[in-house]
């Protein structure tokens, strides 16, 4: 599945998307989630089939013709706030979309607001601190990617540090914090299940685990309020 700005659902089972599934298990049993900046609406139409009563904001036009009917679609611009909801949400979903945003922390305070008692916010967030990263910018160069760490639309590079700061100084407490590994299937189109990619997937994996900081390409954090 792809979303009209190009992005694609990450089926590895080392990938975010993955990682974040794991967290919002079927049944739904009704309960509510936030998806905020859901592209095509990937993730969203997972959630509504495993029961779950899902919202999901992006912005105008960028959410394409073939939205799953069984998702209530927002368009707003994030940079400008949340807008208008009904209700209080169990999950807000931040699925590659913080690092996109002027103001990152004033939208992480508005969603305190909209969470409910015991409510999570889950969100995935990219490494600058990856080793990858780390070796493009030594070698002199800074790349305009169409998405990954080097996207053209990102505003902000945080590593680690920087992104435990963002949820704690917004008030959150962070409970869980999972790495990922660089998704190497994504490099090989086609070829995602070939015995040598998926080994070299998980060798990514394995090494985030040990050394977040250094070799983690994703982190996925769980967070609630203070």
């Amino acid at each position: 599945m792809t979303s009209p700005a190009g992005y694609t659902f990450k089926e590895s089972r080392f990938s975010s998307h993955s990682a974040l599934l794991a967290r919002l298990p079927e049944p739904g049993q009704g309960k509510r989630v936030l998806d905020l900046g859901c592209a095509g609406g990937y993730l969203s139409r997972i959630l509504a089939a495993r029961g779950y009563q899902v919202t999901a904001v992006e912005r105008a036009g960028g959410a394409g013709h073939d939205f799953p009917p069984s998702v209530h679609l927002i368009e707003a611009d994030l940079d400008h706030g949340l807008p208008p909801l009904n209700g209080l949400f169990d999950w807000v979903l931040c699925a590659d979309i913080l690092e996109h945003l002027r103001h990152p922390e004033s939208l992480l305070s508005q969603i305190r607001g909209v969470l409910a008692p015991g409510g999570h916010i889950l969100a995935s967030l990219p490494n600058s601190g990856n080793l990858y990263f780390r070796l493009v910018v030594l070698s002199g160069r800074f790349p305009q990617h169409d998405k990954g760490l080097f996207d053209r639309t990102h505003l902000r590079f945080y590593t680690w540090d920087g992104w435990h700061d963002l949820f704690c100084g917004t008030g959150f407490l962070i409970e869980s914090a999972e790495p990922t590994g660089i998704p190497v299937g994504l490099a090989f189109p086609g070829r995602e299940q070939r015995l040598d990619v998926r080994a070299a997937e998980r060798l990514c994996y394995e090494l985030a685990r040990i050394w977040k900081r250094m070799f983690a390409y994703q982190f996925v954090l769980q967070a609630k309020p203070k």
